[in-house]
C-alpha cells in the first residue's frame, strides 16, 4: 500500500475515534510546595473537547488521500 493512502487511513481512524469520543482527558501533577524535604502536589484533570467538524474534516481528508494515493502515476 502507498504511504499517502495509509496516512490516508490514520486519518479517517482518527476521524472516526474522534466522533464517537468527543473528548478526552489526561492528568498532570503540580508541585504546590517544594520546601527542603516537605513537598505537596496536586493532580489536575484537563479536558479536551474534540469539535465534531473536526472528526467529519478528518475522515474527508482521509478518504482524499486514499483516493490521490491509488491513482498510478
Amino acid at each position: 500500500m502507498r504511504p499517502l493512502a495509509m496516512v490516508g487511513l490514520v486519518l479517517i481512524g482518527l476521524g472516526i475515534a474522534g466522533l464517537l469520543f468527543g473528548r478526552f482527558s489526561y492528568t498532570t501533577q503540580k508541585n504546590v510546595i517544594d520546601v527542603g524535604p516537605i513537598t505537596a502536589s496536586v493532580d489536575e484533570k484537563h479536558n479536551i473537547d474534540v469539535p465534531d467538524i473536526a472528526g467529519i474534516a478528518a475522515i474527508l481528508a482521509g478518504g482524499l488521500l486514499i483516493f490521490l494515493g491509488r491513482k498510478t502515476a
